[in-house]
């Protein structure tokens, strides 16, 4: 199953989210700000970085470009998870993410079903990019 970094600054949702994720058989590792994001992501090499966008230290914006910008870590999908408007997705999109989960809509305080239905999609699609890719070097 995919790794995943979950990085959340509210004990709450981090909590929660890496609960659903864990029960749904997916590895999780966490951080709390964006400093500690960018190590932890050099660190572990996750498939894919579920990203808040609200952080001390960094904000999800800048992590999302110093990951990006990085040779290390460049190739890691992120997952934009905000409660940010959808407007922000295409920008958002322009700097790197792969995509863009609305919390409000993820459900993460009664079980995370769309969450869960949404991640198993992208997750999908990360690996048979990352197939392709391996098979065609």
């Amino acid at each position: 199953m995919a790794k995943i970094l979950l990085v959340e600054d509210s004990t709450f949702l981090r909590i929660a989210t890496e609960r659903i994720l864990t029960r749904a058989r997916y590895e999780v590792v966490t951080a709390v700000d964006g400093e500690e994001a960018l190590r932890v992501a050099a660190e572990k090499k996750p498939d894919v970085i579920l990203l808040d966008m609200m952080l001390p230290k960094l904000s999800g914006l800048e992590v999302l470009k110093a990951l990006k910008t990085d040779p290390a870590t460049a190739g890691i999908a992120v997952i934009v998870m905000s409660g940010l408007s959808q407007k922000n997705a295409e920008r958002l999109q322009k700097d790197g993410a792969f995509a863009y989960l609305e919390k409000a809509s993820l459900e993460l305080d009664s079980g995370g079903r769309p969450l869960l239905a949404a991640l198993g999609e992208l997750v999908e699609k990360v690996m048979t990019q990352r197939a392709m890719g391996a098979g065609s070097s």
